[in-house]
């Protein structure tokens, strides 16, 4: 088969970035995401399910306009409007909070569900994650911002995840600094790029085409290499005390939220990263990512968004998390990992009622029985069985270990 250029194609091949999961894998990722969720109900997170897809001003207004390289876009025929594809569900979640709950205290909600991206996040990464991801709406203090990262910190260690690492920053440090320095839209976004990649040399250079004098131009340079221990938030406390009171107020945020996280969950590991920016254009406190020695992928994310409802309505604190379970399955297989050896349970194909009742009263207890289709001489093992049903000779049938095992 060729394309209209000429190219052969294989049409069992998938989209580069583009992943399926095959036995026992996809059955493995399904019992992760049921128990996620279990974990979040019982936190008090209900469960909403939002569409594929919207129109897509929904998904792209306000807040979420970062999403717009990111969303696959098709022609409504019904209505002859533009939709999209989703590629984050947190723009959904806050539109449900907003338009179809309206409540005036805190609303929790929880959600899982595949989105669908032009391009990967980040080198490795699929372009079709299955996203599982927790939001709580309606609270502004720092207590809420504790309460999912623990959260998204139990719903890890319950993955199979031994050692987490929790990254904090918050974005209130790096707009009071530019806001001090008199820093355009422009001018902040181009620092922020720099930021993110810890170029240095790229930051000098950008505060020299601003005209950014000191102290303004010490205080920016020095985000890029504030990483670290609790030595870290010290030092920056020290070095932005003259700062204003946005940058000194969003420090204290930081240090109250460390504190409580260190009581709640003394074993994980915090470190302190001013310069991580991931998603400033639509948060508004603290962000946070969780990592795995040895992984270079973040298995959960987060952070505070307090002004993503204004579009549909209404302007609610919000603040949570998400994770994409691929990615979360990847890295705890090798601890998760079972034996993948045979445990089912064969029955010939027989017309027998009492063969009928026997299997019904196994599954009923949860084993997996499969029928040995008439016409094929496949050893049981190759359809997953490790025992068998055989046949007393007297009406009765009983489970025995195949020959071998």
């Amino acid at each position: 088969m060729t394309d209209t250029g000429g190219v052969a194609r294989n049409p069992w091949l998938l989209p580069d970035a583009v992943e399926e999961l095959l036995p026992p894998a996809a059955a493995r990722l399904e019992r992760l995401r049921t128990q996620a969720l279990v974990t979040c109900e019982r936190w008090g997170y209900a469960l909403v399910m939002p569409p594929m897809i919207e129109y897509l001003e929904a998904l792209l207004s306000g807040v979420a306009h970062d999403l717009d390289l990111q969303t696959f876009k098709l022609t409504d025929q019904l209505s002859g409007r533009t939709m999209g594809v989703r590629a984050d569900i947190t723009p959904q979640a806050a539109r449900i909070d907003a338009h179809q709950m309206r409540r005036d205290g805190p609303v929790r909600l929880c959600y899982s569900g595949s989105v669908l991206r032009t391009r990967p996040d980040e080198p490795g990464a699929a372009r079709n994650p299955l996203q599982l991801g927790a939001e709580l709406y309606g609270h502004t203090g720092i207590e809420s911002d504790v309460e999912v990262i623990a959260l998204m910190a139990e719903v890890l260690y319950a993955a199979g995840v031994e050692t987490l690492h929790v990254d904090l920053g918050h974005v209130g440090i790096f707009r009071g600094l530019a806001a001090e320095a008199g820093l355009d839209g422009d001018g902040e976004a181009r620092l922020w790029d720099a930021l993110q990649r810890k170029a240095v040399a790229d930051l000098e250079a950008i505060l020299d085409t601003l005209a950014v004098g000191d102290p303004h131009r010490s205080r920016l340079l020095a985000l890029a290499r504030l990483s670290g221990g609790e030595d870290v938030l010290a030092e920056a406390e020290r070095r932005f005390a003259p700062a204003g009171e946005a940058v000194v107020n969003a420090l204290a945020d930081l240090r109250a939220i460390a504190a409580h996280l260190q009581r709640w969950l003394p074993q994980l590991v915090l470190h302190f990263d001013l310069g991580e920016l991931r998603g400033y254009r639509y948060h508004t406190g603290v962000v946070f990512a969780a990592y795995v020695p040895g992984a270079s992928q973040a298995l959960g994310r987060g952070g505070r968004y307090d002004d993503i409802g204004a579009v549909f309505g209404r302007r609610r604190p919000a603040t949570g998390f998400s994770t994409d379970l691929k990615t979360l399955l990847r890295v705890t297989a090798p601890a998760a990992a079972v034996d993948h050896a045979p445990t089912g349970i064969a029955a010939p194909w027989v017309d027998d009622a009492a063969l009928r009742r026997c299997i019904a009263e196994l599954r009923e207890r949860g084993e997996q029985v499969v029928w040995q289709l008439p016409g094929h001489g496949h050893h049981p093992q190759t359809m997953g069985c490790n025992r068998m049903l055989v046949s007393d000779g007297q009406g009765g049938w009983s489970v025995q270990p195949l020959e071998g095992e």
